[in-house]
C-alpha cells in the first residue's frame, strides 16, 4: 500500500513535472527511514520542497558573473583576492577554489584535499550535500565510496536518500511527531530562513494527506496598501518589505509573505535565466525593472 499519492505528492511540490517518478521513490524509500505518519510525511516532504524548489534543484548552481561572485563570495574575491574575471561563468573553477579546504578556514573545512574534490563535492541533492567529509559519511550508509555517492547524489533516489539520511542522523520524526515547524526548521537549517513558505507549505501537505491543520499566518507579513517603488534597491535573501511581496506576487510565489528566502530566490533565479539576466537569485536595479516595468 502507498504511503502517498501522486495526487497528494502533486500538491506538496506544485512545479515539479516529474511527480510520478517522485512519487514511486518516495514511497519506495519512507519506510526505511520509518516515515509513515503523516506528520513524518508532511514535515519530511514539506522541509525538502522548500530547500530543493519542490525537489527540482539537485545541484548548486555556481555558474556566476564577476558581479555576482564579489556579491556571493566576497571572502575570495575583490582587492587583494582573486580576480573574480577570472572565475567569472567557471563552475568548476569556482569550486575548486572555494570549497577546497586549504582556501577556508578550519571551522569551514569540508574535507576537500584532494586536487577536484572542490567541484566533485560541490552542492548535491535534495538536501546539497557538500564536501568530501558529508558525501563520504552519506556513502557509507548506503554502501558506496564518497566518489561514487556523489554521482548517486545526482539521481532522484540518491538526492532523496541523502535527504533521508540526513533527517535520520538529527532524529528529526521525534521532532515531527510533535508537528512543531520551527524547530524542525531551525535543526535543518540552523535558523528560521523561509519559515512561513515551510509553515505554509507543511499546512497543505497535511490538507493533502488528510490531516487537519489551519495555515499559519506569515510571519512579519508585508504591509498591502501600495506597490513599492523599486529604484535602485537590491533584494536578496534575508530582504523583508512591500517590495518583496510585490516580486513574489509578480511571480506568482505562494504565500507571497514579503520575505526573500530561499523559495523566493531559486524563483527569481529561474526568471532571471529565462530573461537573459544575471541568474543570481539577487533582485537588482535591472531585474526589478524588467520585472515590475
Amino acid at each position: 500500500m502507498s504511503l502517498i499519492t501522486e495526487a497528494q505528492l502533486a500538491v506538496m511540490i506544485p512545479t515539479n513535472k516529474e511527480v510520478g517518478e517522485w512519487c514511486a521513490a518516495l514511497n519506495e524509500m519512507l519506510p526505511k527511514y520509518g516515515i509513515t505518519t503523516d506528520k513524518r510525511i508532511a514535515g519530511f516532504i514539506s522541509q525538502c520542497a522548500h530547500e530543493s524548489s519542490d525537489f527540482r534543484v539537485l545541484q548548486e548552481n555556481l555558474n556566476y558573473k564577476e558581479a555576482t561572485l564579489l556579491k556571493v563570495f566576497p571572502r575570495y574575491f575583490g582587492p587583494g583576492k582573486e580576480n573574480a574575471a577570472e572565475y567569472a561563468g567557471k563552475p568548476e573553477k569556482i569550486a575548486n577554489y572555494v570549497y577546497m579546504d586549504k582556501n577556508r578556514s578550519k571551522a569551514g573545512a569540508l574535507g576537500n584535499v584532494k586536487e577536484g574534490d572542490g567541484w566533485l563535492f560541490s552542492g548535491k541533492g535534495l538536501k546539497q550535500c557538500t564536501g568530501r567529509s558529508n558525501v563520504s559519511a552519506f556513502g557509507k550508509t548506503v554502501g558506496m565510496t564518497a566518489e561514487e555517492a556523489a554521482v548517486y547524489l545526482l539521481t532522484k533516489k540518491g538526492a532523496l536518500e541523502s535527504a533521508l539520511w540526513f533527517w535520520g542522523s538529527r532524529n528529526l520524526n521525534d521532532v515531527a511527531d510533535t508537528g512543531d515547524v520551527v524547530k524542525l526548521t531551525k535543526i535543518i537549517n540552523g535558523g528560521d530562513i523561509g519559515l512561513a513558505d515551510r509553515q505554509a507549505r507543511y499546512a497543505k501537505a497535511m490538507a493533502a494527506l488528510g490531516g487537519k491543520v489551519s495555515a499559519p499566518a506569515p510571519a512579519q507579513a508585508a504591509p498591502t496598501s501600495a506597490p513599492a517603488a523599486a529604484g535602485n534597491e537590491t533584494l536578496k535573501r534575508g530582504s523583508t518589505g512591500a517590495l518583496v511581496k510585490q516580486v513574489q506576487e509578480k511571480l506568482g510565489i505562494d504565500p507571497a509573505d514579503g520575505i526573500y528566502g530561499f523559495w523566493t530566490s531559486n524563483v527569481v533565479k529561474e526568471w532571471q535565466a529565462k530573461n537573459g539576466l544575471t541568474a543570481d537569485g539577487v533582485a537588482g536595479p535591472k531585474t526589478l525593472a524588467k520585472l515590475l516595468g
